[in-house]
């Protein structure tokens, strides 16, 4: 009964759309996680790119290289920083450990966050849908309050299960189940789910940045991605015109988003190349990756802020010196 009345709760929160940011964290040059700059980072989210959801300890946040009580401590201060500027804070709770992503859950919880999500288990994975339904399960009922998001990413997890197959049924098993965030390019799979499921009411958030115009036009309802960190006014346009039919100038907004992405993937992009793409637009210093991941080198720095230029996404930005630590 207890149970049945907390997933109440979590069917009572608003659903998850519109654009994610998917957070950085921002670390010192001693590979220590940097919380002071949290506040400034919400205000820059709200403020400059006009983001107002974020989903935090992801990939791009480096959560599964983190502690868990450095996950703990980020996710407190977002939640703190965030109040009554963020409309939305999910934590990212997923671990290769059952009871640490439990715990990660009930922490979650505990400090007032919006929803929780969580990836498949990688390293001893789960062999079918059976077995990542129990997983996710037992993660979920550890905060039966908040709304639960399956993190889809086949290409990092190689767990291939096709979201059609697991969402058949999932919320008899997991009753606060309320969407996934869908980081694969398989569209095929991502329209079936829409197709098949949209009745549910369920979050269909597309996680592959440069290409939410075409998982827009197939149903998505939502994107979580990493350059909404600082292409979010770009993207928030392409939403605002395919909102209302403007099919040509979402296009148009898309293919500029995309000729940023397709510069800086042939120079080779990640999390690394995110941090230091951040720090340069925001002004705000992401420091460096933790290891094994090494800094973005000075080369592509100063590529990418070419780029950016070019596109217009620094036309009036002032860029200090110092605000870049880099590699040669």
């Amino acid at each position: 009964m207890i149970f049945y009345l907390l997933s109440s709760m979590a069917s009572q929160k608003k659903n998850l759309q519109g654009l994610v940011a998917a957070t950085i964290t921002p670390m010192t040059e001693h590979g220590e996680i940097n919380l002071s700059v949290i506040g400034q980072y919400v205000d820059y989210l709200v403020g400059k790119q006009g983001v107002k959801n974020i989903f935090v300890n992801g990939t791009t946040g480096e959560g599964l290289s983190l502690s868990i009580s450095e996950r703990r401590l980020l996710a407190e201060e977002w939640v703190i920083k965030g109040r009554n500027k963020l409309d939305q804070v999910v934590i990212h709770v997923g671990a290769l450990s059952l009871k640490e992503s439990q715990q990660l859950a009930q922490h979650a919880a505990e400090i007032g966050a919006d929803g929780i999500a969580v990836i498949a288990p990688f390293f001893l994975k789960p062999r079918d849908k059976g077995d990542l339904i129990a997983f996710l399960r037992e993660v979920a009922a550890a905060a039966p309050a908040l709304p639960f998001y399956y993190y889809h990413i086949p290409a990092l997890t190689g767990v291939k299960i096709r979201v059609e197959e697991l969402l058949d049924g999932i919320q008899e098993q997991i009753p606060t189940f309320r969407g996934v965030k869908f980081s694969d390019t398989d569209l095929l799979d991502f329209g079936q789910c829409v197709d098949q499921y949209r009745q549910r009411q369920f979050a269909f958030l597309f996680g592959v940045d440069e290409q939410l115009l075409s998982a827009l036009v197939m149903g998505a309802t939502g994107a979580v991605g990493s350059t909404y960190n600082y292409l979010g006014q770009k993207t928030n346009q392409m939403l605002e015109a395919y909102e209302r039919k403007d099919l040509s100038s979402a296009l148009d907004h898309q293919f500029c988003i995309q000729r940023f992405i397709n510069f800086v993937v042939k120079l080779g992009f990640g999390v690394s190349q995110n941090k230091a793409i951040m720090t340069l637009v925001s002004g705000i210093p992401m420091g460096p990756p933790r290891l094994p991941l090494q800094r973005a080198s000075k080369e592509f720095i100063d590529k990418a802020e070419a780029k950016l230029k070019s596109l217009g996404f620094l036309s009036f930005r002032d860029l200090k010196d110092g605000n870049l630590e880099t590699s040669s």
